[in-house]
């Protein structure tokens, strides 16, 4: 057990470590290209944080570990929102920009609609009916997100990316934070973040599939909780230093970012790479991941616009907990 542990912590390290040498040496060689520095911000750096939910989810739906798999996503995308936003909100007031308020956050929230609507086709069937009850305790299966779907997802993937191509033109970078190496440097970086990766998604998986095992708990849950805090980190460690720095465009974009990353990008390739199942115990989560978005959208346009408070962080952590604590007894 406790080398199990160890392995998990460690693989978790490993992961993360190989996340920030894969976005320094991929950033350093994109501004070799002459990519402007805030589209590596909004493409690299984003794919960069969510690398780990892409290698832990693709390495469990390898391993027919689809809770965990599916868990992860959910349940990091959430942690982004909840307690990443809330523990920064406690360092310095969040001022988001109007363009987020209006057009980012409105994307992610259409990613988890898009998923309702491909993957919970018996849930919203009008002959069908809805149980609030049956959603929440039952674990019944409601429905697949198919290889088709994760192509759809992929789409609405690609046109994020042209947003943020479009957006980026005509922006004066400034100075940019992005360490210049040498070619050689770079390749390494990369080399070695992806190896990195894959290590640590795999010694994170079977760890978490042993704990799960020894727990007696499901997959979904160590996905939701373990899983999918450990993976949500690179975005923690990121936003508490731009909250330091005071840098929260950066802060927002890499949260909301990653979210798109992870509902439309990693979920999209996972499935693609095998169907997988919805039971109602997956529909109540994402369900509590549309709300948390409309809970986010809503604090942006309501007593102070376009800011969360020490006093709203506080709140979006205080959810959290209390979603925990309810998965935790729906177990």
């Amino acid at each position: 057990m406790l080398l199990t542990l160890i392995l998990f912590a460690v693989g978790l390290f490993i992961l993360i470590k190989g996340a920030d040498l894969l976005v320094s040496g991929a950033s350093a060689l994109a501004l070799r290209l002459n990519i402007k520095p805030i589209v590596v911000g909004l493409t690299v750096v984003a794919f960069g944080t969510s690398s780990p939910e892409l290698v832990v989810s693709a390495t469990s739906i390898l391993s027919n570990n689809t809770g965990i798999a599916l868990g992860n996503i959910i349940g990091s995308n959430i942690a982004n929102i909840l307690l990443v936003l809330g523990i920064s909100a406690l360092i310095c007031t969040l001022h988001v920009s109007r363009n987020t308020t209006l057009k980012e956050i409105p994307m992610s929230l259409l990613g988890v609609i898009a998923v309702i609507v491909l993957g919970m086709q018996e849930i919203i069937d009008i002959g069908g009916g809805f149980q609030l009850s049956s959603v929440i305790f039952d674990n019944n299966l409601e429905g697949f997100i198919s290889r088709a779907d994760g192509f759809i997802l992929l789409l609405f993937f690609s046109i994020f990316v042209y947003y943020t191509i479009t957006i980026a033109k005509g922006v004066t970078d400034g100075s940019s934070e992005i360490e210049k190496k040498p070619l050689k440097t770079s390749l390494i970086f990369i080399i070695l973040g992806l190896f990195g990766l894959t290590l640590g998604g795999k010694l994170t998986v079977d760890g978490a599939i042993f704990i799960a095992r020894l727990f007696g708990v499901s997959d979904n849950f160590i996905g939701l909780t373990l899983v999918a805090v450990g993976t949500s980190l690179p975005e923690l460690v990121t936003s508490i230093v731009a909250a330091l720095r005071r840098n929260v465009d950066i802060l927002i974009g890499n949260v909301i970012g990653s979210n798109i990353f992870n509902i439309l990008f990693v979920l999209g390739i996972v499935s693609v790479i095998k169907p997988i199942p919805l039971f109602t115990e997956n529909v109540f989560d994402i369900v509590v991941l549309f709300f948390t978005t409309i809970i986010l959208f809503i604090l942006l346009f309501t007593y102070r616009k376009h800011r969360i408070s020490k006093q709203e962080g506080i709140i979006l952590i205080i959810l959290y907990i209390l979603y925990i604590v309810f998965i935790f007894i729906r177990e």
